[in-house]
C-alpha cells in the first residue's frame, strides 16, 4: 500500500493568528533614502476594476501588446500633519523623547484624542531642536491623520491617526522639512507619482472563528478514517507522552482580521475624481462614489471595502519605476 503524502499545510510564520488590536496597521520599517520627504500615505479601499494598457515589462511574452490588468481603486483625500516626534536610541531600542504638536487642529481630531495645551508649539520645537543639536535625537517622524469628513463613502467621524516616516540622511534637514509641513495638509502627489513601486499594508477581512480546514487548508479525512467523527478535523493531535498539543498542530481559531503586507505593488495612476471620473454609473459596490483624489494600484490589496489602506515606498524591490499610460479605464465595478 503506498504511503499517503501529507505535507505541512499553512505557514507558521504568522503564528499566533490573533485578531489585530487596531484597524490602523502599524509600520515599523521605512525606506532609507537621501531625499528628504514623507515616506507613506493612507486611503480607503473603494473597489476594483480593470484597465487596458500597453505591456512595458521587459522580456515579457506580451511586451508591446495591449493587455488588461486588474487594479484597486483607493480614495486618498489629503492628510494633515498634526505633530513631529523625535526618538532617542539606547540599549533597549528606540524610545519617544519629545513631540511638537501644531497650533491649530481639525475639530474632528479632538474626538479621537485629548490634546494637551501645557506648552506652546514654539517651545516644543525649540526643545526638539536643542536635543537634535546635542545628538540625543536619532530619528524624526511625523504624526498624521486622515480627514474622513471629506469622504462620502466612509461612515466615520473620527480621524485615523498614524505615524509616518521621513527619509533623509541628515537629521537636521529632516527636522526642517518636518517643521515646514507641520499643521499643513499633504496630498498623495507629494509622496508618490505614477509608476512608483510601493508596499501596501492593511488589516485583512475578518472571518471569525473557523475550523482547521478553512483556517490552515488541511485535507478532508476519508470516510473510512472518520466514521464516528467529523471529516473536517485533525486526525492526530500528538503523542500521549507528553500529553501536550503543540502550537504547530492546525486547530480552529480566529481567521482573518490580521495585518498583512503586499510587497512591490505598482502605482498605475494618481488623479482627481473631479477631473477624471473613475466611479461606475451605479457606484462602487458597498462604497458609493469617489469624490476626492484616488490612486489605482495594480492587483488586489488586503482588506474589505472601506478599510484603511496604508502605502509606503517599497523597501525590497529591484524594479525600476516606469510609468504605464492607460489606454482605457473600465467603469464596471467588481468586488475585491
Amino acid at each position: 500500500m503506498p504511503t499517503i503524502h501529507r505535507p505541512r499545510r499553512g505557514s507558521l510564520s504568522y503564528s499566533p493568528r490573533k485578531r489585530s488590536k487596531k484597524e490602523v496597521p502599524h509600520i515599523k520599517t521605512w525606506l532609507h533614502s537621501d531625499k528628504v520627504a514623507l515616506q507613506g500615505f493612507a486611503g480607503y479601499k473603494a473597489g476594483m476594476t480593470h484597465v487596458i494598457v500597453v505591456d512595458n515589462k521587459r522580456n515579457s511574452l506580451t511586451e508591446g501588446m495591449e493587455i488588461s490588468i486588474p487594479v484597486t481603486v483607493v480614495e486618498v483625500p489629503e492628510m494633515k500633519v498634526a505633530a513631529i516626534r523625535g526618538y532617542t536610541k539606547d540599549t533597549y531600542g528606540s524610545n519617544v523623547s519629545c513631540e511638537a504638536w501644531a497650533e491649530e487642529h481639525d475639530r474632528e481630531l479632538k474626538k479621537r484624542i485629548a490634546l494637551s495645551k501645557s506648552s506652546s508649539t514654539n517651545h516644543q520645537l525649540d526643545k526638539l531642536q536643542h536635543l537634535i543639536e546635542e545628538g540625543i535625537i536619532t530619528d524624526i517622524t511625523a504624526i498624521v491623520h486622515t480627514r474622513p469628513n471629506k469622504i462620502s463613502g466612509i461612515p466615520k467621524k473620527k480621524p485615523d491617526i498614524m505615524e509616518c516616516g521621513i527619509s533623509g540622511s541628515d537629521i537636521k534637514a529632516r527636522f526642517e522639512y518636518a517643521k515646514s509641513v507641520l499643521g499643513t495638509a499633504v496630498k498623495i502627489s507629494d509622496v508618490f507619482k505614477n509608476g512608483d513601486i510601493i508596499d501596501v499594508v492593511a488589516i485583512t477581512t475578518g472571518k471569525g472563528t473557523q475550523g482547521p480546514v478553512k483556517r490552515w487548508g488541511i485535507s478532508l479525512m476519508k470516510n473510512k478514517h472518520s466514521r464516528a467523527g467529523s471529516l473536517r478535523q485533525v486526525g492526530n493531535l500528538g503523542p500521549w507522552c507528553p500529553a501536550h498539543v503543540s502550537w504547530r498542530v492546525p486547530q480552529l481559531g480566529q481567521t482573518g482580521y490580521q495585518q498583512r503586507t503586499d510587497f512591490n505593488k505598482t502605482v498605475i495612476k494618481i488623479s482627481d475624481a473631479n477631473k477624471d471620473g473613475v466611479t461606475p454609473s451605479n457606484g462602487f459596490i458597498n462604497y458609493g462614489i469617489v469624490r476626492n483624489e484616488y490612486v489605482l494600484v495594480r492587483g488586489s490589496v488586503p482588506g474589505p471595502v472601506k478599510r484603511l489602506i496604508r502605502m509606503r515606498h517599497a523597501i525590497r524591490t529591484k524594479e525600476t519605476p516606469r510609468e504605464q499610460p492607460i489606454l482605457k479605464l473600465s467603469l464596471k465595478s467588481t468586488q475585491g
